[in-house]
């Protein structure tokens, strides 16, 4: 249900930008439905993978979505950047909400229960009981969040997306406008930045589960800092002085941050999965998916404010690498609360209890066969004495 409503946001917000006029008035209420609609469906998508991963008992399915999230960015951005080559953004529109159509389609179709999910068999008694569900999953969720093993990380990751301000409208307004990029070199580096976040996460899947948490997640973060300091390098153009373009360079790490940024939420939706309570799956993931829907706004609203501060304008561009250096310092200073990431991995801590309880219980079915032949056996030696 929530999936179908998502969409048909997406679809509200999509469809009148075919015909409508290049206004503001008109564009803004469009767009703010559009990104309604996907971020319901952002959240709803996690729900459904945890959920789907613990009733079946699969680990690790979130790095699989995180596959089939870059695969389709690739796809998707070489697909646009064709498209925007040889069409209107009007016609990119109108084939944009064609495909949205098609997703409301198969979405009304598909039932829950071919998900594997328990789908309702009488609407009427869910009509009845749905305050009851939502006090329900309300004091479920609060019982979880009460947990420091989930509570802390999850808002380490939050705290890290919010305090750092987001300059990436201001950074493509000068690449468009001050360095005249095309936009294909722009959708290329969103490529290039999916294919990155590919190989990281079949790499993490492989190899880097087993690092510990907090240094794997402490040197996403630097290297996420790190990044950041790519934009100023262009805007200083220091990349000319080393005999790299601008195009190329844009092409190449323009989007390596917001794939850092990316990758760095897939370790604590892993984690969180793996702690979640029974019965807890879907609203645990759904307030996690929300809470960095928030956390991405308020970076967003910092963002808007520290250009302004600053004085950045559409035609004032001379304070932005101060905003970067600015943007650069915020993204270091989740590294002061890193140790509320946990160090060890809770799954292997869970493994490793279940095989001493198992060893235990073993070593007690020996201990009471041993007492036992030894209680039989002085029984004998009082027999034969007596007689």
């Amino acid at each position: 249900m929530e999936v179908k409503f998502s969409v048909f946001l997406q679809v509200l917000g999509w469809g009148p930008l075919v015909l409508a006029r290049e206004a503001l008035p008109i564009l803004m209420p469009c767009i703010l439905i559009s990104n309604l609609g996907a971020s319901i469906t952002e959240v709803a998508k996690d729900a459904l993978v945890t959920e789907y991963g613990q009733k079946n008992r699969i680990e690790g399915l979130q790095s699989y979505a995180f596959m089939a999230l870059a695969v389709g960015g690739i796809l998707g951005n070489l697909l646009g950047g064709c498209f925007l080559q040889k069409t209107p953004p009007r016609t990119m529109f109108l084939v944009f909400s064609v495909l949205l159509s098609l997703q409301l389609a198969t979405s009304s179709i598909v039932r829950e229960k071919s998900l594997g999910l328990l789908e309702p068999s009488n609407p009427n008694l869910v009509k009845a009981s749905i305050w009851e569900n939502i006090r329900k999953q309300l004091s479920d969720l609060k019982t979880a969040l009460n947990e420091d093993s989930i509570s802390r990380p999850l808002t380490w990751i939050v705290a890290s997306i919010a305090t750092v301000p987001i300059l990436s409208g201001s950074i493509f307004c000068y690449q468009t406008q001050c360095l005249h990029l095309d936009p294909s070199i722009i959708g290329m580096s969103r490529v290039i930045g999916q294919l990155m976040l590919l190989s990281m996460t079949v790499l993490y899947d492989r190899y880097w589960k087993e690092v510990p948490m907090r240094k794997l997640v402490g040197a996403v973060q630097i290297l996420y800092a790190s990044s950041l300091l790519l934009d100023f390098v262009l805007v200083r153009q220091i990349n000319l002085k080393l005999g790299i373009s601008n195009e190329v360079f844009a092409c190449c790490f323009s989007g390596l941050a917001e794939i850092l940024a990316q990758f760095k939420l897939l370790p604590f939706s892993l984690l969180l999965a793996s702690l979640c309570p029974q019965g807890c799956e879907g609203s645990l993931t759904s307030f996690l998916a929300s809470s960095l829907c928030l956390s991405s706004i308020v970076g967003g609203f910092l963002g808007v404010g520290l250009a302004s501060l600053i004085g950045i304008t559409s035609g004032d561009y001379s304070s932005l690498p101060a905003g970067i250096l600015v943007q650069f310092l915020a993204a270091l200073l989740p590294l002061g609360w890193i140790h509320r990431v946990p160090m060890s991995k809770p799954i292997a801590e869970k493994e490793r209890k279940q095989g001493a309880s198992k060893r235990t219980r073993k070593n007690r079915r020996v201990g009471r066969v041993l007492l036992g032949s030894i209680y039989v056996y002085r029984r004998e030696r009082e027999s034969d004495s007596k007689r």
